[in-house]
Order: C-alpha cells, then structure tokens, then sequence
C-alpha cells in the first residue's frame, strides 16, 4: 500500500454498475408539472348571466362572483337561505319540461338543475313527525315530502263524517240458517263485489259440490269456513244506499262461537235474526238448545234498538213461498221475543225473503210467485209498510245518540302500526284528533293522534261509527279489548256492583242459583270472570218477591251482587245502557241477563 496515496471520494457524476451489462447513463430529472387551472376562475367564466338562479345567489352575496360561485358548487349551504328555498319551490312544476329536452339542454341548465335536486334531497331529512299508519296518507306522504307535503294530508285526506247516518247491522240466527248467503247477496245487489269475482265463487263452490254456497264466500273468507261452511269470526263488509251506511257483521251461528257472535253484536244498532222456513230447519234452530232463541236474547241484552226476523229460504221446494209456512213462523217466535224484552209492534218487524235468489232485498218477489205478500204490506201486517228489506232499513230511526255527551268509545281490538291503534265503536260523543283522553280502567291519559273509518281519514267522529283511533305515546299493552276510552268525566271502574238479572237457564251439573256462584261477565265488549257474592231478593214468575233468599231457580228475577276478578269498566244502566247491559255464560249457555243498577261510591 502507497502511504502517500489520497482518500478515495465518489464521482457524482459516474453511471450506476449493474452485474453483467453494460454502463447506462443516468436519467434526466422529470420536469416540474404546470400548475392546474383554477376550475373556480372557468365556472365563473363559463355561468350564464341570464340563469335566474345564478342572479338569485349573487344578489344574496352582495355581488362577489367569486363567492356565488362556491356556493353554487355547495349545495348544503344554499340550504339555510330561505329565498332560495322558495325559488325552488316555485320552479318545482318548471322542471317536467326540462326533462324532456335533457340532450339539448346547455351545460348550465344541467348544473342549475343538478343545484337544485340536491338542495331538495337537503331540505327532504327536516321531517320529523312520523306519517300517519293508513295506505292512502303513507302514498300523499311519499308523493309530496317534507312539511308542506304532511299540511296536504291533513287538510284534503281528513275529511268529515259523511251526512247519511251509519246503522251497524248484526246477522244472527241458527247455523245454516243463511246469513253469510244473505250478507254476500247484499253486498253483490249494492254493487259492492264485481261479476267476475262471483263467477269464480261459483266455481269454486261447484268443485266443493255445493253450488248454493257461492255467495257465502264473500263474507267467509277463511278457507276453514269455506270447507265446512261454517263462519267462525264476525265477518265485516260495507255498503251504502242513497239515505244511509251500513256496517254489516256477520255472526257465526255455532255455539260454540257464541262468544264470537257477543263481541259483533255488542256493536250492532240494529239485528237481523234469520230463520229458516225450510221443513225442519226452523223447528232445529227455535227448539231448546238452538241457537235462534240464544241469539235473539244476547241481542236484546246487548242494546239492538230494533229487531227484524227475516224468513229465510222461502223460494225453496218445500216451502214454495206458502204463506201458512211464514205465519207459523212468525206465530211461533213472537211469543218468545216479547218474553226476552222486545216490544214487539216498536221494535220487530217480519219478512219472507229469499238470501239466494235476491226476493224482497231490493226488489220485491214477483207477484206470481208470492202473490199475498204485496197485500200484507198494503195492510201493515207484520208491522211494516215496507215490501224489501233495504227499504225497511233505510226507513228505522235510532234515537239516544248524544254527540255532546262525555266521548265513550268500548275497544274491540287493538294492534300496531306504526303505534298503537285502538278499534271501536263511538257509543256517545264525539272524538277529534288532538284531543285528550283516559283509558279506563288503567286511566292513563293519552293524546288521540289520528282517527279513521274504513281508512278514510276523519277530521272528527260522532257516535255511531266504527273507527280507528291512534293514541300518542300508548303501548300496545297499555290497551286491551273491553277497555273503553273515555273524555272527562270517564266511566267508572269497579270490581263489585249490584245488579237486576233474569235466570234464563242453567249449566248441566248446577241446577240452583246461589252466592258463588261463578261465570264469565260479558258487557260491551269486555268479557271477565265473576262469582256472585250475595242474593238480595228473588221474585219468581207469579211476581211474589222473597226478601231473605238464599238461591234462584231459572224463570226468577234476582237482585245480587256480583264481584269480578279485575276491575271493569262499566256505568249505571239508567244513565248508560250501553255500559250498564250484561250477560254471564258458562259451559256454553247464557244463564242470566241482567243491567246493573249501583255501583260502589266513589273514592276522594
């Protein structure tokens, strides 16, 4: 090694050495990319001076291009400017036409209109209160949007209660007696079901082999009740005349669903008991144990203002509109009506029809068929002056309904959409969203948000109608059926009462009336176990009245208390019959009716 040689230094300037190849220069640096236009500077050029929109935002920042421009390129904040919000709106109708020429429109227009979508899809999160739970508001609601869209609602989708009174109508009656027939033919002759939709009934009767049963399948939905023609639940339909509406309820005729048949007729205004002219068929249903004379006496228990017993099937081969057949109809069941409390020249009336072929519902039977019923109206037999049975609906009154009274609405069902929507009838008074209200007998207060008839919405309710209630801040266990919602003051609820009841039968194993005596206490649309605590007095059918009794035995009047398991919701019947009328029920039989009479006092 050389000791005078120098220290080695690199030569910047050398080519880098790769193994085996050959020496490469190195490579120049990349030259400095140019600055990128200003895309403000360009859409300040480019923005047409004429866009109505473009003069709007540059009036709101004082004449600063630069400044209208970025908000043109920032839609959120044209958001808190109300002029721009009411342009918008008012363009709303100009932007259709736009559509239709999109490929011609200039690259202004297109961002002018981009601007404005966005601005709206902004505005679109401000609402807050939920839509109200019915189809035809939810359709307003996505339709329009925002505030202005929800004020459209309220003001053309709430409408008033339509002027022609509203009869709640209850078929009841033996099974196979024909109500379901009956109900679909009315609704079919009002025009409330198409043709094409009874042609496929008929088929599909036919293939079941039983072709008279096609007109039953409009009210019997279910396909269990259809198989066995047999309805289970209270089927509900529509239909209207030039003077009235009606709600028809169609109540199943078994036994074993009397408590089904209790809950449409404690809504019923007016019931129509059918009864089968067909040879043995009446004499099944009114004999003991049928359910012609059952039904006939919830009905009347449970507050119909009018009854008619309409004579079914008299076109059939055994009956061929005989009127001997009809006149031991009526002859027979009369008696029996007066007995359950009728008054039977003001509340009954009787008519031969025929569910199937349509004679007497709307159009009276041709005289060659029937040739003496025509007379019977002339002279006013069977009490009415009305040949068809529409025309003697639309001819009854009901009396007592008071829409100044204190609101009593009996819930029937309830369940949740959205919230808590309560179904019932307004038995008094009038209700109107907004207003507050009690259940009892929790007596929670709640706020009534919407109402409803057949999903119409309604600006106010009078008794009467079936309706729909939505209550604000109420859980879906908050209500149950046979609580009733009541304005102040509300009804009483009480767990022991003094009552009048009539001993119309006895269970099997239990043939005397005595205190504890247990069974299930029907009123309204409530339905709770109860055991008789104490007997009054007895009065048995001579009218002798027996201070100190100890028991009762069927046919007697009894004055007893009776306690139920919860408390219930009830009134005096003197100042609410319909809050004051109950049945008891037990192992299948209605033993007694009675009405309550007092109520324990009030607690400070």
């Amino acid at each position: 090694m050389n000791p005078n040689a120098s220290a080695w230094t690199p030569n910047p300037t050398a080519a880098s050495w790769t193994p085996g190849g050959f020496s490469t220069p190195a490579p120049a640096p990349a030259p400095v990319p140019a600055p990128a236009p200003d895309k403000s500077e360009s859409n300040v050029s480019d923005i047409d001076e004429s866009d109505p929109l473009w003069q709007l935002v540059l009036k709101i920042s004082n004449g600063d291009r630069q400044k209208a421009t970025d908000m043109l390129n920032d839609p959120d904040s044209l958001a808190q400017y109300p002029e721009v919000e009411a342009f918008l709106a008012a363009s709303e109708g100009e932007n259709a036409p736009m559509e239709d020429v999109e490929q011609e429109a200039t690259a202004e227009e297109e961002l002018a209109r981009d601007v404005q979508e966005k601005v709206v899809l902004q505005e679109t999160p401000k609402v807050t209160t939920p839509s109200l739970a019915t189809p035809k508001e939810e359709k307003v609601q996505d339709e329009t949007g925002g505030d202005e869209g929800e004020e459209t609602v309220m003001d053309i989708e709430a409408s008033d209660c339509d002027p022609r009174e509203h009869f709640n109508l209850v078929f009841i009656g033996h099974v196979d007696a024909g109500k379901s027939t009956l109900s679909g033919n009315i609704l079919y002759i009002t025009e409330n079901v198409d043709k094409r939709t009874i042609e496929r009934y008929e088929r599909e009767a036919k293939d079941r082999n039983r072709e008279s049963w096609f007109l039953a399948y409009i009210m019997d939905t279910d396909e269990k009740e259809r198989e066995k023609g047999k309805t289970v639940e209270v089927g509900r339909a529509q239909f209207q005349t030039e003077q009235k509406r009606y709600t028809i309820m169609d109540a199943p005729g078994h036994k074993n669903y009397v408590p089904n048949m209790i809950m449409g007729a404690s809504q019923a205004d007016i019931a129509v008991l059918i009864i089968s002219a067909r040879k043995g068929e009446f004499e099944t249903g009114f004999d003991r144990g049928g359910q012609t004379r059952e039904h006939a006496l919830l009905a009347k228990t449970l507050g119909v203002s009018h009854l008619i017993v309409v004579v079914n099937k008299m076109d059939d081969p055994s009956v061929k509109w005989d009127k001997k057949r009809f006149d031991e109809c009526v002859t027979k069941t009369r008696p029996f009506l007066k007995s359950c409390g009728f008054v039977i020249k003001k509340e009954v009336k009787f008519l031969p029809i025929s569910g199937l072929s349509g004679a007497n519902i709307k159009d009276e039977v041709d005289p060659k068929e029937c040739s003496w019923w025509s007379q019977c109206v002339a002279n006013g037999d069977n009490n009415t002056v009305h040949s068809t049975l529409l025309s003697l609906l639309d001819s009854l009154e009901i009396s007592g309904r008071d829409a100044a009274a204190p609101l009593r609405i009996p819930v029937l069902d309830r369940y949740n959409d959205r919230g808590t929507i309560a179904m019932g009838k307004v038995e008094s008074g009038t209700v109107r969203p907004g207003m507050k209200v009690m259940l009892m007998p929790t007596r929670n207060e709640y706020k009534v948000d919407s109402i409803w008839a057949n999903e119409d919405p309604l600006s106010h309710a009078k008794p009467g109608e079936n309706i729909l209630v939505k209550l604000s801040g109420c859980g879906i266990d908050d209500v149950q059926k046979g609580f009733v919602i009541c304005s102040n003051p509300p009804c009483r609820a009480v767990s022991k009462l003094i009552c009048h009841i009539a001993l119309m039968d006895m269970p099997e194993n239990c043939k005397v009336f005595t205190a504890g005596f247990e069974a299930m206490f029907h009123a309204h649309t409530c339905e709770e176990e109860c055991t008789v605590v104490k007997i009054f007095e007895t009065v048995n059918r001579k009218g002798q009245v027996n201070k100190n009794a100890c028991f009762a035995n069927v046919g007697m009047k009894v004055v007893c208390m009776i306690e139920t398991a919860r408390s219930v919701p009830v009134e005096v019947f003197d100042e609410k019959p319909f809050l004051g009328r109950f049945t008891l029920r037990t192992e299948g039989k209605t033993v007694a009716i009675g009405k309550i009479t007092k109520l324990p006092p009030k607690k400070e």
